[in-house]
């Protein structure tokens, strides 16, 4: 087993936030086209996501994609399961599956299902999707590496409105009470939930509001919070980085996003949440990500 790094975390230069930014945008257009492939799944939080999942996955993560079960590697749970297809999107661009496989997505024989089946997929740490559940079960391996004398971290993405869940309270006293520093919580602080907040205009879309105050939520349970533009790669990195120099508590990322983040007509609105793409939304949606949609007949959706 190899010590982990204790030195201050260090900017990391604008060739690398620009590959990062790249391989978030190519998260994106994965994303949008396995669903408008699939006619059905989850889209806002899925785009909201992948600037950190990026990040994750392409820097800060301790991984062998070619051999997925590593007994040091870092563990990543998506508690949020329902934004699957964006992990999918990660993973697949990381190495531990061929891209073309993401057109599987949602289908009935696939190992890429509507929410992550660990017995399906190798790579996943936790299946998800009721949400409420991912954070007490990445509490649970935190727990197990500091027994076994492991170095590595656990990282568990939680949605914000997935916070009015006990369970995830439950979780965050216990975590606090066994001080497991090597715990870090990523709430995807965008805002918006499956139906809106309570005086949501008839639009769609919502003014800033949220599932309470989570910085000072968190900090009453006994979590050091940090917070962060979600969608600012080289601050992700930074703040993530930090996350990591541990002080005796569990650590708590407050990531401000925006659902649907990097499509005009979808971000702000929580009726992008699920839904099935028109034809002239996916060119729209494919323009706006820089991609050109292939002539109909052909292979592979874009060029």
């Amino acid at each position: 087993m190899t010590d982990r790094p204790s030195a201050p975390p260090s900017p990391i230069d604008a060739a690398e936030a620009a590959r990062l930014a790249e391989i978030a945008r190519r998260i994106r257009v994965e994303v949008i086209r396995a669903v408008n492939h699939a006619r059905a799944g989850h889209i806002g939080g899925p785009l909201s996501a992948a600037d950190i999942l990026a990040a994750l996955y392409f820097h800060v993560l301790r991984i062998r994609p070619e051999e997925p079960a590593w007994p040091d590697r870092d563990r990543f749970i998506l508690s949020k399961g329902h934004s699957s297809i964006a992990l999918y999107a990660a993973m697949a661009l990381r190495g531990y599956f061929p891209v073309e496989e993401l057109l599987t997505f949602d289908a009935a024989h696939s190992r890429l299902q509507g929410h992550p089946d660990m017995t399906r997929l190798p790579g996943l740490d936790m299946s998800t999707g009721s949400l409420g559940m991912g954070l007490s079960a990445g509490m649970g391996i935190a727990l197990g590496a500091r027994l076994t004398g492991r170095s590595c971290r656990t990282y568990v993405m939680v949605g914000d409105g997935e916070c009015q869940e006990g369970e995830v309270w439950e979780a965050a006293m216990a975590a606090a009470r066994y001080g497991l520093d090597n715990l870090v919580a990523i709430i995807d602080h965008n805002r918006l939930q499956q139906y809106g907040w309570p005086g949501d205009g008839p639009d769609g879309r919502t003014p800033p509001q949220a599932p309470g105050e989570l910085a000072g939520k968190w900090s009453a349970f006994g979590w050091r919070v940090l917070e962060v533009d979600g969608h600012d790669v080289a601050e992700i990195v930074r703040v993530l980085e930090e996350a990591g120099r541990g002080d005796g508590r569990p650590v708590v990322v407050i990531a401000a996003t925006i659902k649907g983040k990097g499509i005009s007509f979808m971000e702000g609105h929580y009726y992008w949440h699920t839904r099935a793409i028109k034809p002239e939304e996916f060119e729209l949606a494919m323009a706006e990500l820089g991609e050109r949609v292939a002539p109909a007949g052909t292979t592979g959706g874009l060029r």
